[in-house]
């Protein structure tokens, strides 16, 4: 093998060695296992979040396909109508064109031509990754079949009455230009106003005061409501106001939403342009006068010298007006929350307009039902609460989007407006015998992204045609994914699942949580710590990673603050780790935490893992050769505990993926692997392989030990870290005699294959005291590892004696042990320093091993050190003024430290205190 570890040099290799022999498709004859990729947009690049989910997706795969289930992880891309439309309309933008320049339809070329070209990038990423996915069944939510799934759930809908066409007030971007659902609104406090508007009464008696936000809706108020508990108000109720700049009149109504304590109790009514209001006027017959465009300019609904006035300025001229009227009777400072849309970023205007709406309670009742009975269940349990909150108080949902890219909406028109819905133009004539004289012309609106992804699970295996591979693989087993799409995606895949193929469309559901830095907080290109994964793969220096972060920056403005943060974060850039290092951080760290705490320094330790574990194998492989099963063999106490010991992980490993919770899984391996088989087995076997007080049949034991646990370690650890583990088998697989062609076909391991050795693992559990106990005296007393030196045991019991005849040669070794001696009882000892194994005293003589003088000296100016450090982390700690204003994370680092030096101080003290006695004797 290799002398160092090069992920760089043969990942790519291994990757395309996999993809071309087809290994990633389903073989298996066991139980169908399937997961689905949840698709990510065509538009999209691998970010952390990907990279965390898919580690988790393709761990649980391969895992499942080496136990010999029938495994398909199933690949494929969103259309994202959105987000691509936006990114081609950039393009245009550039060239000095709009979408309208062109048309529709060599705008949708267009489109196309650049997801040719540029669509593939996460496919690309994802490979770099290692993601096990079947690329022969990849998918695409615009391909044929697809497209074919989705015309003809809207059209089953419609026809059971599940999908109407209304006027509706809904959430309309006016820089998009389209209809977004509520999930698509992203809603935070922002500092704002609140005006206080005068409104005369029509008599001229008096006047009320409304509180507004939006004082430029005010052309469209057609009421304004009191509670009518409210007994200031209770006489005016049934009253006509003067509408102000309008000089139309409203009546005052009494309506019980009002809150009588916000502002003077009196509400302005807008129906056509809040929700809350829409729905009074409702109850109240209120007519609804929109007075704004698609683009948020107000229109011919008001007085003449506002109309084409931007929203923002007709603010001002409004304001400008009332103030001047005497109308304006007060201003307040105002913390509100403002809807903006989660692509453009656009504040949103409730817009009443025509769009096309699913009838949802009908559909919510079976899913929530599904899950309350355990037909599907949320990992963890506590997800479910979220899940049945949001299904109980769901809204019907808006599916139209002006866009067009996407799947247009399958509903033609008459001259006279009447709607026909079909499967196609001609489907629509011969369903409603229209002749070819009646002129149709197609709804121009597309569907909302999430209605195709709402059907993934069943389309990409074929559906509405019963496949075998629907048959085979549907239900799926169980979908990964972020708690932050439970509705968008989940809750819509188990409406339309159940309504489809009458079944849920997956077993499990486990939610993860969301990748933060280090010290909690959200990436971001403005904060400097977004991190690419495959940054942290390849390596990428400054120079580079400050040209990556500020190139198509949206707001050019940002470079500066955008290169300050980065050279913070990353001031060396960011150094090569590869895959598996990474993968295994990911893994490592997938706690039920809502939050996710990354740190590059936990991917670098991961290196140092995959180090190791190269290093053993270049060992195992030097020392051993391919086995003859003609050879006699005898296995060593050690050859049999560590074989125990990989039975006992192994049925952890199971346990933890069997429950999803990958961090025990990685734990489980990490430990087995550096500290039992690298730390201490190979230890173990080197006195065996190099002395000759142990037979030739105990060293083929180890041989055969040390080639069977290493190759059977691959297959454990390959799910995780799949391109080392093959490079690694490729070697190792020979000498433990095990056949085939790659390590991911190769059958996991199997805990009954390693039976639990009790015995052996009593013995060398005592070989690891004693070894540890000589450790911890060299460490204390500052002596040499390097350096031999006498043991004496105190209190030896039968049972310790035994141990030392049989492992003498062992603790030789790895204790460093120049003699061994058993001290007689009443025997007096030296002047020692000690360790305890149980009632076992164990005794290391300090005459000649150490300069007292010079080990008293050394312990006080590091005790002194030591101390000093402590008070001056304590006096931080004590200063309100550092407690209110360090970042959380800062305190909580800083009491880490204090507890840390607590320690050091009292160890130190203990040795001070033995040393001194040693002086002063």
């Amino acid at each position: 093998m290799e002398k160092v570890y090069a992920p760089h040099e043969i990942e790519r290799r291994i990757y395309q060695r996999w993809e071309s022999h087809g290994w990633f498709a389903p073989a298996g004859r066991g139980a169908p296992f399937c997961i689905m990729v949840p698709p990510p947009n065509v538009t999209g690049t691998l970010h952390m979040g990907h990279a965390f989910n898919h580690t988790l997706m393709d761990a649980l795969t391969r895992y499942h396909r080496m136990r010999g289930d029938d495994t398909l992880w199933q690949p494929g891309t969103d259309h994202a109508g959105i987000a691509t439309q936006m990114v081609v309309e950039r393009q245009l933008e550039a060239e000095g064109m709009r979408r309208t320049d062109l048309g529709r339809e060599a705008f949708l070329e267009r489109v196309w031509q650049w997801k040719a070209q540029s669509g593939g990038t996460m496919a690309g990423q994802m490979r770099r990754l290692g993601d096990s996915v079947d690329w022969s069944r990849e998918r695409f939510t615009l391909d044929e079949g697809l497209s074919r799934a989705v015309i003809e759930v809207f059209v089953r809908l419609y026809d059971e009455g599940l999908i109407y066409r209304g006027k509706r007030l809904v959430n309309w971007d006016p820089v998009l230009l389209t209809a977004l659902s509520d999930l698509e609104v992203q809603s935070e406090e922002e500092d704002g106003h609140l005006w206080h508007l005068r409104y005369r009464l029509e008599d001229g008696t008096g006047q009320v005061v409304v509180a507004t936000t939006r004082p430029e809706t005010l052309f469209g108020d057609t009421a304004v409501a009191v509670n009518p508990d409210d007994e200031r108000y209770r006489h005016l109720i049934g009253k006509q106001l003067r509408l102000p700049l309008a000089e139309r009149l409203i009546p005052i109504i009494a309506d019980a939403h009002v809150d009588a304590s916000f502002g003077s109790g009196c509400v302005k009514i807008t129906p056509a342009h809040d929700f809350n209001d829409y729905e009074i006027g409702r109850r109240h017959g209120l007519a609804q006068i929109n007075i704004f465009t698609p683009r948020a300019e107000l229109n011919d609904n008001v007085p003449e010298r506002f109309r084409g006035l931007e929203r923002t300025a007709a603010r001002r001229r409004v304001l400008a007006e009332l103030q001047a009227a005497g109308l304006l009777e007060r201003t307040e400072q105002h913390r509100m929350t403002v809807p903006r849309g989660d692509r453009s970023g656009a504040v949103l205007e409730p817009y009443l307009t025509d769009q096309w709406f699913v009838s949802v309670a009908p559909l919510a009742g079976p899913a929530i039902a599904a899950v309350e009975s355990g037909r599907t269940r949320f990992i963890p349990e506590g997800w479910s609460k979220t899940y049945f909150e949001w299904m109980r108080n769901i809204r019907d949902w808006c599916i139209s989007r002006q866009l067009w890219w996407g799947h247009r909406i399958p509903a033609w028109y008459d001259e006279q407006g009447t709607v026909y819905v079909g499967h196609s133009e001609q489907d629509v004539r011969v369903r409603h015998g229209l002749g070819p004289q009646v002129a149709l012309r197609q709804d121009p609106d597309v569907l909302d992204t999430w209605f195709s992804s709402a059907l993934w699970p069943f389309s990409t295996l074929g559906w509405p045609q019963r496949t075998p591979e629907l048959e085979r693989y549907y239900p799926t087993t169980v979908l990964l994914t972020g708690f932050d799409i439970i509705f968008f995606w989940v809750a819509r895949m188990m409406m339309f699942g159940l309504k489809f193929m009458g079944d849920v469309p997956f077993r499990d559901v486990y939610i993860h949580g969301l990748i933060r830095d280090e010290h909690g907080e959200k990436m971001s290109k403005s904060k400097g710590n977004v991190i690419d994964p495959l940054d942290i793969v390849d390596g990428i220096d400054l120079k580079s990673l400050l040209a990556k972060r500020t190139s198509g920056l949206m707001q050019p403005q940002m470079r500066p603050a955008v290169e300050k943060a980065t050279r913070k974060h990353f001031p060396d850039g960011i150094a090569a780790h590869g895959t598996d290092a990474l993968r295994f951080t990911f893994a490592a760290l997938a706690s039920p935490s809502r939050d996710i705490r990354f740190d590059l320094a936990r991917v670098a330790g991961y290196r140092n893992f995959c180090n190791k574990l190269w290093n053993a194998a270049r060992f195992v492989t030097l020392v051993c050769e391919p086995q003859d099963d003609g050879t006699p063999v005898e296995l060593s106490v050690a050859d049999r505990w560590i074989r125990s010991r990989f039975g006992r992980a192994i049925a952890a490993v199971d346990k933890a993926l069997a429950e999803y919770r990958f961090d025990y899984a990685a734990n489980a391996l990490y430990e087995f692997t550096w500290y039992e088989y690298c730390d201490w087995y190979l230890e173990l076997t080197k006195p065996v392989l190099q002395s000759e007080l142990f037979p030739a049949h105990l060293r083929r034991g180890a041989r055969r030990t040390l080639a069977e646990i290493l190759e059977a370690l691959q297959r454990a650890l390959h799910p995780i870290m799949p391109f080392i583990t093959e490079a690694i088998w490729q070697r190792a697989a020979p000498l433990a005699g095990r056949r085939g062609e790659t390590v991911m076909l190769a059958p996991y391991p199997r805990p009954e294959e390693f039976p639990t050795d009790e015995a052996s693992e009593r013995e060398i559990g005592w070989i690891q005291a004693f070894v540890l106990a000589v450790r911890q005296i060299r460490g204390e007393m500052n002596i040499s590892p390097g350096r031999r030196i006498p043991v004496l045991l105190k209190g030896a019991a039968a049972a310790d004696l035994g141990h030392l005849e049989r492992h003498r040669p062992y603790l030789e070794r790895l204790a460093g042990t120049e003699t061994i001696a058993v001290l007689a009882p009443g025997e007096r000892a030296p002047e020692s320093a000690t360790a305890l194994i149980g009632e076992l005293t164990l005794l290391v003589p300090m005459a000649g091993l150490i300069d007292v003088a010079a080990e008293f000296e050394r312990l006080q100016k590091l005790l002194t050190r030591a101390e000093a450090d402590l008070a001056k982390v304590r006096t931080r700690l004590q200063s309100q003024s550092f407690l209110s204003n360090a970042p959380r994370a800062v305190v909580e680092a800083e009491q880490a430290r204090a507890a840390e030096l607590e320690r050091t101080t009292a160890g130190l003290s203990t040795q001070l205190e033995r040393v001194g006695g040693m002086l002063r004797s």
